[in-house]
């Protein structure tokens, strides 16, 4: 029986979202990296962000959910 492409098929890990509302922006973002996860930071329409005193109020998509390594946090 012949494989095929099987062995070519590249596959992404799905990983689950980690919890990091109330965190601080700073360690928010090392968190995600660790995961292997990016973070996008919704406008506030201020020009420059204190990541070490504005803390995460939400997260989209939420934590626990699987997503594909790489992928965007997007929070507030």
């Amino acid at each position: 029986m012949a494989q095929g492409n099987q062995e070519e098929v590249e596959t992404v890990e799905q990983i689950q979202t980690p919890d990091i509302l109330g965190k601080s922006i700073k360690e928010a973002e090392k968190i995600l990296k660790e995961s292997g996860l990016e973070m996008e930071i919704e406008n506030t329409g201020e020009e420059e962000i204190d990541k070490e005193n504005t803390f995460i109020k939400e997260q989209i998509p939420n934590a626990g959910i699987m997503v594909n390594q790489g992928s965007k946090i997007y929070v507030k």
